[in-house]
């Protein structure tokens, strides 16, 4: 069985919310999936045995959250060449972390990256009230973690 990892950083928690609708996606369409708040991480190791990764941050004053930069510089070591890959994040204004993690995830770690970055101004906001039903209406975006 597939597994995938979600990690974020949150600063109101509206960004955890989307990360804990997305692993309720990946798990409705038949993968394993753990989520975990990046200032959780604190070895590459914690990154190892994972099939997907998928990243988010909020973004505060136009820039992703230490947390998740962190994050990212151990995750350079893991190496996640080939990985299928998401970035995600919630904003209020401006929107820009999901961008930068894309184009890392992308152009520093090589992996194999769903569409674009996911950005979001709430995990309500226009989402239906259940993950899975989301992911139902969504699931070609999902099965593409399954089929790596």
């Amino acid at each position: 069985m597939a597994k995938a990892l979600v990690v974020y950083t949150t600063r109101t928690g509206e960004t955890k919310n989307i990360g804990e609708l997305i692993a309720e996606g990946i798990r409705f369409s038949g993968a394993e999936a753990a989520v975990e708040n990046a200032t959780s991480i604190k070895k590459e190791a914690a990154l190892e045995g994972y099939d997907a990764y998928v990243f988010g941050s909020a973004t505060y004053h136009g820039q992703m959250m230490q947390g998740m930069k962190t994050m990212l510089f151990l995750a350079e070591k893991a190496n996640m060449e080939g990985k299928v890959g998401g970035s995600f994040g919630a904003f209020g204004w401006s929107g820009e972390a999901p961008g930068r993690i894309f184009d890392t995830m992308t152009n520093i770690f090589k992996m194999d990256m769903v569409s674009g970055p996911l950005r979001l101004k709430s995990a309500s906001l226009g989402w239906p009230t259940d993950g899975p039903g989301l992911w139902k209406r969504n699931r070609q975006k999902t099965e593409h973690f399954l089929v790596q």
